[in-house]
């Protein structure tokens, strides 16, 4: 399992609160010693079908964002670029292409079934083992993501203390799932940012999201990065560094880097929509833009950006 962890670092000399984190000012130098690699663990490949529970009020086109992205990732050949999809293709490039794939040519995500428990049936204070019983309403199956929303009136074990959103398996290493919360309310400076003032460090002003919205705008940005470790480390022995429990993957190499040139504080050059003044750096369906993170590469250590 894989937690995306909110830590200050660097410049600022703050703890580091778990390594397999999302450090939202920091730009991370791995270690020349342990580098991203392959632990030759299974990764997920083929048809991922991905299912969605919603936790709480969410609305229709709050939905929306998040049920457009997923079907950015693979059923939009041409959508103008930077795309999500060439996002996405990069994670094949580097990491599935790379992994015994069981003779599977391509990934796919396969928008599956969405449920609503909009009367939070499990109340609004969560621990982590509620958020795996929520996973299990919708997932359960081999090689299928099960995604587990809360709104921004839900806390969550860990959440803007130490986390933004987490992936893990169920026992057994069947399915996996992805947990992340709407910050609006909590921490959007932590788990909103650059989209968001932040809590600490450099105080640049906040960019303009680029659906309008700053809470699901933030959760978009989590997800793709917790998308991106479990499709590369879905049971927790494939693709990523340091220790086990708690490894830096595929994103969460890279934390808080979105475009070139990104520094603690600034989180590189980014492409501006001339109308709203909104900041992204990949394009979707239906006209959608996204701010998604940068990729570590592991054959040259470096972060790959779309722009």
């Amino acid at each position: 399992m894989a937690s995306l962890v909110l830590v200050v670092a660097m410049v600022l000399s703050l703890a580091q609160l778990s390594v397999g984190s999302r450090r939202l000012m920091e730009l991370y130098i791995p270690p020349v010693s342990d580098q991203l690699t392959y632990h030759h663990g299974s990764v997920l490949s083929g048809d991922i079908p991905v299912s969605i529970l919603w936790y709480g009020k969410f609305t229709p086109a709050q939905r929306s964002i998040v049920s457009d992205f997923l079907l950015s990732l693979t059923a939009a050949p041409n959508a103008a670029t930077p795309s999500v999809g060439q996002w996405w293709g990069t994670i094949d490039q580097l990491y599935l292409s790379n992994a015994a794939t069981n003779g599977a040519t391509a990934t796919r995500v396969l928008l599956d079934e969405q449920v609503s428990d909009e009367g939070c049936s499990l109340g609004k204070s969560l621990t982590l083992a509620q958020i795996e019983q929520l996973a299990a309403r919708v997932g359960g199956k081999k090689g299928d993501i099960a995604l587990v929303f809360t709104d921004e009136d839900v806390t969550v074990e860990g959440f803007c203390s130490s986390r933004c959103g987490k992936h893990g398996s169920a026992p057994g290493g069947e399915s996996t799932h992805i947990w992340v919360g709407n910050s609006m309310k909590q921490c959007p400076g932590q788990c909103a940012w650059p989209f968001s003032q932040p809590l600490y460090g450099p105080q640049g002003a906040p960019l303009v999201a680029p659906n309008g919205d700053v809470g699901m705008d933030g959760m978009l940005m989590v997800l793709a990065t917790m998308v991106a470790g479990t499709v590369t480390n879905p049971h927790g022995d494939a693709f990523y560094q340091g220790p086990k429990e708690a490894p830096l993957e595929a994103c969460s190499a890279c934390p808080g880097v979105y475009g070139s040139g990104a520094y603690p504080g600034f989180p590189g050059n980014l492409l501006v929509d001339q109308t709203t003044g909104a900041s992204y750096n990949a394009n979707g369906v239906n006209g959608r833009k996204y701010m998604l993170p940068a990729l570590f590469n592991p054959a040259t250590s470096t972060c790959n950006t779309l722009v």
